[in-house]
């Protein structure tokens, strides 16, 4: 019986490590939001626009981000899309703000955005993820909805 018990305890305490190194890898999708757009140049075809962005992290771990993929939408056309390819770190249960320079395609979006009932903010969509430089997990998809006062 004591070779049960013995192999009875490794068992759990195996399930016990897997279970905590699951949560171990486990991340809540982290919340980008657009603080501000600026434009900076235009013509005909196409926009050059800042973002500055934030990007929140509910962890408790910090998140090494190494880039971060998105395409953003405003009333469901395309906008713009790119990478934010500078690294930086997000601290457990904290936030970040970082800058992209973005290239707008408006033949997608102008109907949109003209139309819009406010000049004053823009509602948008950022779907995307986020990659990490290290850890188990390295990829975390985004989805959220917003709005911006633009400049």
């Amino acid at each position: 019986m004591p070779r049960v018990s013995t192999a009875r305890a490794m068992l759990l305490a195996a399930v016990a490590v897997a279970s905590g190194g699951c949560a171990a890898t486990h991340f809540e999708p982290p919340q980008l939001t657009v603080v501000s757009m600026q434009v900076q140049s235009a013509d005909l075809f196409s926009q050059r626009m800042l973002v500055h962005m934030r990007v929140v992290n509910p962890n408790a771990r910090e998140l090494p981000v190494k880039s971060i993929e998105y395409r953003m939408e405003v009333g469901g056309a395309e906008l713009a899309q790119g990478v934010a390819d500078k690294p930086f770190v997000v601290p457990a249960a904290g936030e970040a703000e970082f800058d992209v320079q973005v290239t707008a395609n408006l033949a997608n979006a102008l109907t949109q955005i003209l139309g819009h009932k406010s000049r004053d903010t823009l509602d948008y969509r950022l779907i995307g993820s986020v990659s990490l430089s290290s850890g188990f997990l390295r990829r975390i998809p985004f989805d959220e909805r917003g709005s911006v006062k633009l400049k």
